[in-house]
């Protein structure tokens, strides 16, 4: 590598920001193991049979995989041209757990922002999406702490989420309704002051608004 080329990246490294994201709270493997072992005790089934011997400890490590969200660096850049168009990432997979019913719900959202004086690497938004999907949760929380968390370290005009979600204590239970998706949005700054941006917002994303 040249002399220019390391100044150049040298200098880059110091125009980006990078803010190392880190949930705190972790699963007690040994205690959700006895306690699924309580509750398949309690529903009748015969915990020392050959098929349920290691259910409790893969029930234990499933939820821990389910509620613990990976580390990532929330990586920013400097907006240098001054774009100041909508950015829009769609269809990021969602995966999280009802906390009414401990049964999964999934599907898609979709996160976008107005830049400020700084941009996001896209990847990130899909890891904050992750960051809070990894949790006991209800659609319309996971969709405004997704809005709130991105507007408050990204500083931008504006933000907009939306998720579509099937979530199975309705398809499997209750009402039994398989196939259905609850919908959600959450608007910050512009995408929520401005009818135009607002419409355009909804339109990218598949959204029929008025």
């Amino acid at each position: 590598m040249s002399e220019s080329m390391v100044e150049e990246a040298g200098d880059a490294e110091r125009r980006s920001r990078r803010l190392r994201v880190v949930r705190g709270g972790g699963v007690d493997l040994e205690a959700a193991q006895r306690a699924v072992t309580d509750l398949l005790t309690a529903l009748g089934r015969d915990v020392e049979s050959e098929h349920l011997a290691d259910t409790p400890k893969r029930v234990a490590h499933a939820y821990a995989e389910m509620l613990e969200p990976r580390e990532f660096d929330l990586t920013t850049f400097p907006n240098e041209e001054g774009y100041d168009e909508l950015v829009l990432v769609r269809d990021i997979p969602v995966q999280s757990l009802c906390e009414h019913h401990l049964l999964p719900f999934q599907g898609v959202a979709h996160v976008g922002y107005l830049p400020g004086d700084r941009i996001l690497g896209l990847s990130k938004l899909a890891r904050v999406v992750e960051l809070f999907a990894r949790d006991l949760q209800v659609q319309e929380r996971l969709t405004k702490q997704v809005a709130d968390w991105l507007q408050q370290h990204l500083s931008p005009k504006g933000v907009g989420v939306v998720i579509e979600a099937e979530h199975l204590c309705m398809s499997m239970r209750g009402v039994r309704v398989p196939g259905s998706r609850t919908v959600t949005s959450a608007l910050k700054g512009t995408l929520r002051e401005d009818a135009r941006s607002r419409q355009e917002f909804f339109a990218l994303t598949g959204q029929s608004h008025t």
